[in-house]
Formats: C-alpha cells, sequence, structure tokens
C-alpha cells in the first residue's frame, strides 16, 4: 500500500512540475519543490517498510527509533568536540601502553607537551616513528645520539649492510663500533623533526634501539618527573 501512495506523491510532483508555468509551486522553486516531492515519497515508502517490518509494535519501533537517534546524536558530539576528546583518548593509551605518547598539551603559541609513562622495569621506553616506520626505542640522555639496531635500521629504510662501522660507541654489552647514518624524519606522536643525526649499531651490539640527544636536544625540553617523562616541542 505505501509504494503505492509513494508513486502516487511523485506522480502528482511531476505532473504539477510539468504543468507549472510560473516558476514558483507552493511557495517553493521548482528544485525545491522537486526535492521535496522526493523525499515525501522516499519518507513514506520507509516508513511504510518499518510498519510491516514491526507489525504493528509500536512500541518496539520507538525504542529502536530513539536507540538510533541517540547513536547518531553521540556521533556528532564525538565529531564537535574532537579537538578536546583527543588529547583524553590518547592519555588513557598512554596509561594503558606504557611507551606509547601522550599529547597532553598544545597552546596557542604551538607549543606542544607529550609524556610517557615509565615502564615496569623502571625504563622510559618510546614508541618513535623513524621515517613513518614505527620503533620501539630505549629515552637514553646519556646516549649523544640515536642508536638503531641493524633490525630497525632496516625497517626503516636503512641497508646495514652498505654502512661502515668505523664509530666507537660504548654498550650495556661493552665497546663496539657503528655506523653513522642521518634520518630523514623521526617524531614521537605530533613532536617531529627531520634530518636527525643516528648510529646504526652492529649486530649483536644491542637488544633495543636508543632515542638519545641528537633528538632530545632539538626539542624545546623535556623532563623526567615521577613516573613520566614530559617532552616539550
Amino acid at each position: 500500500m505505501t509504494t503505492w501512495v509513494a508513486l502516487f506523491i511523485l506522480a502528482l510532483g511531476a505532473m504539477m512540475l510539468v504543468s507549472n508555468e510560473s516558476g514558483m509551486i507552493a511557495g517553493l522553486d521548482t528544485a525545491t519543490f522537486a526535492y521535496a516531492a522526493f523525499f515525501m515519497a522516499l519518507l513514506v515508502y520507509i516508513a511504510g517498510g518499518l510498519v510491516t517490518r514491526y507489525g504493528g509494535g509500536a512500541g518496539a519501533m520507538a525504542r529502536d527509533a530513539v536507540t538510533w537517534l541517540a547513536l547518531g546524536l553521540g556521533l556528532v558530539t564525538l565529531y564537535a568536540y574532537k579537538d578536546e576528546i583527543t588529547p583524553i583518548a590518547a592519555r588513557v593509551v598512554g596509561e594503558l601502553l606504557p611507551g606509547t605518547a601522550m599529547t597532553v598539551e598544545t597552546s596557542a603559541g604551538g607549543l606542544t607537551e607529550v609524556k610517557i609513562r615509565r615502564r615496569l622495569d623502571g625504563h622510559f621506553t618510546a614508541k618513535v616513528d623513524v621515517n613513518g616506520k614505527e620503533v620501539s626505542m630505549i629515552v637514553d640522555t646519556g646516549a649523544s645520539s640515536i642508536v638503531l639496531t641493524p633490525e630497525d635500521a632496516k625497517k626503516a629504510g636503512i641497508d646495514p649492510e652498505k654502512l661502515t662501522y668505523r664509530v666507537p660507541v660504548l654498550t650495556a654489552n661493552g665497546r663496539t663500533v657503528a655506523a653513522r647514518v642521518r634520518i630523514d624524519e623521526v617524531s614521537i606522536g605530533p613532536l617531529d623533526r627531520t634530518k636527525v643525526e643516528a648510529l646504526v649499531a652492529r649486530p649483536g651490539a644491542l637488544t633495543q634501539s636508543l632515542l638519545g640527544m641528537s633528538f632530545l636536544s632539538r626539542l624545546r625540553s623535556y623532563e623526567f618527573s615521577g613516573d613520566f617523562l614530559t617532552l616539550r616541542g
């Protein structure tokens, strides 16, 4: 039945458009009237389908309508407050996944703060994007440079086999040599720096890459406080 009503609305609207000579129908211009007729027919068709589906169960239909309306309003609200919610979501992720950058604040002057939570083993480990690839690094202010393991270097697009290892370094496993490289881009959350000096350790010299001063010194500041490392840039 509703299908025929919808078709009748479309047919009536078409007839009025064809016979119209003034350019206005029911106070609307012809284009607006055509859209209104189409959406009215569509609404009637959909409403009829809902009634048929719920078999006259007005309560169930109203309940589902309210549920979808609430979901829609929730999505609109989240989108409207995305700038305020994003930092909160990042902090929650940082609490659940130590090492994940947590954006704390971005001021009008462009100063961004990022916090990283200490791991259970006492280290501050950051998830760093190196040339667009995620690398887990131990924050080490005693290291003059970023030091990558051969595996992490390869992940970032650096071929360890083509490097010359002649820079002496001291690691937890003793003295070794490393190769000097330059990384195109290094970032922790919204803090990013380009053309960063780094070293690639020889195979077996490191178990995990180190985030050293060649990156940290290019930030505005960094601060250790309790279980958190705050980076400002």
